[in-house]
């Protein structure tokens, strides 16, 4: 296993993300398979274990509790995060802290994080009343943290205003980073930023939760030309080598065998020439499915309504993907008066477009999209009414 050094930290590069955990057939996580996948991880290096307090509604700080209580506390990493970016009734630091403590059976936090500060979360985490900064920064003066980070949805344009409003209270970074969001979220900014603060960078979503894993027939057979033995998500992971402000990669791993394929990948895999990295971004525009912004913003000056077009046809080309949360969560954070559904589609900004995008019709195809299925907010509420049952049933 390979690792690089982060607050002071060695880590293991792979990290063992907890988010899609594997499951028995009546929905509840695979305790046993869980055990066995982090016998695994120990065995063979990695020391990085990420969970969150909604991850499996409230259950998979509980499973890797468990799966880690027979190693010594100091052998491995945990990390878990606060869900001030959810919709809830109140923001309890104490005593989700406390219960956090309690599933996972320890002491201490390694790595700490403000679970996802983006547009719309921020006034949450800003509110003095809930005092959710003050309170994690005392707990890590406590040593009840050792080190207390981030993680982010939020756009490029927004991170210097968290980063900012943070300072040298927090000490990494959590974001979205793989080659398709290396421009289709503008990524490659984001990392750039974080560098430039000297703030390390945790990597969420490598492989785009398994959209990574198989790029169509086409692609597949390119790269299998290439390196036959390796696995399709191999190349995501070996793309992510050649960033040097990365210090470990979580990966969601819900089976055996993709923990020994990812295993093997960071214990014998290298950084792609640059051939290969300029190939992996050719095949991430062979994915995307929308339109071909640039945004050059000739479209911005002629609306009548002010929306930033580019944007929104960023959000578009998102969702078109897949279906992103992301985006739903980052328009939660935009103002009313500049979503989609305020286009008049007066055409003023389609005549302009160097690309010939038909931008008045993009635009009612997204305020469609964006109208289909569960907001961002109705999306926490049930999640909190799924954990409140879980801990009304625990005995």
């Amino acid at each position: 296993m390979k690792y690089s050094n982060a607050c002071g930290e060695e880590i293991s590069r792979l990290a063992f993300g907890t988010m899609r955990l594997p499951l028995l057939p009546d929905g509840s996580i695979d305790q046993e398979q869980v055990n066995e996948m982090t016998d695994y991880a120990m065995e063979h290096g990695v020391n990085y274990f990420d969970t969150a307090y909604p991850y499996h509604d409230g259950r998979s700080e509980t499973a890797i509790g468990k799966a880690l209580s027979k190693y010594p506390r100091e052998s491995y990493r945990l990390v878990t995060k606060f869900p001030g970016h959810q919709f809830m009734k109140k923001y309890d630091c104490e005593g989700i802290f406390n219960e956090q403590l309690a599933k996972c059976g320890v002491e201490y936090f390694d790595f700490y994080l403000l679970h996802n500060i983006y547009e719309n979360s921020l006034p949450t985490y800003k509110n003095r009343d809930y005092g959710i900064i003050d309170y994690f920064v005392k707990q890590k003066e406590l040593g009840r943290i050792r080190h207390l980070g981030f993680s982010t949805h939020a756009r490029a344009e927004n991170l210097e205003e968290i980063l900012d409003f943070l300072g040298d209270r927090i000490e990494f970074c959590q974001i979205q980073l793989n080659y398709l969001d290396w421009t289709l979220q503008d990524a490659k900014r984001k990392v750039e930023l974080l560098g430039s603060r000297g703030i390390p960078v945790m990597v969420m979503e490598p492989v785009r939760g398994g959209k990574l894993t198989d790029l169509g027939e086409e692609n597949n057979r390119k790269l299998k030309a290439r390196r036959p033995e390796e696995s399709i998500a191999s190349w995501a992971f070996r793309w992510l080598m050649n960033i040097p402000e990365i210090a470990t990669v979580l990966s969601g791993m819900s089976s055996l065998d993709q923990m020994k394929d990812n295993i093997r990948t960071f214990s014998e895999g290298t950084p792609l020439d640059e051939e290969e990295w300029n190939m992996m971004l050719d095949i991430a525009e062979t994915l995307k499915k929308g339109v071909p912004c640039t945004a050059c913003r000739y479209c911005c000056a002629g609306c009548p309504k002010e929306l930033d077009i580019p944007m929104l046809l960023a959000g578009y080309n998102d969702l078109k993907f897949a279906s992103a949360m992301t985006v739903k969560m980052q328009m939660d954070g935009t103002p009313a008066e500049k979503w989609p559904d305020q286009c008049i589609g007066c055409g003023a900004c389609a005549a302009v477009c160097p690309q010939q995008i038909d931008i008045p019709e993009v635009m009612k195809e997204f305020n469609g999209m964006l109208r289909t299925g569960p907001t961002w907010a109705e999306l926490c509420r049930q999640r909190e009414e799924a954990a409140e049952k879980m801990r009304a049933e625990t005995p």
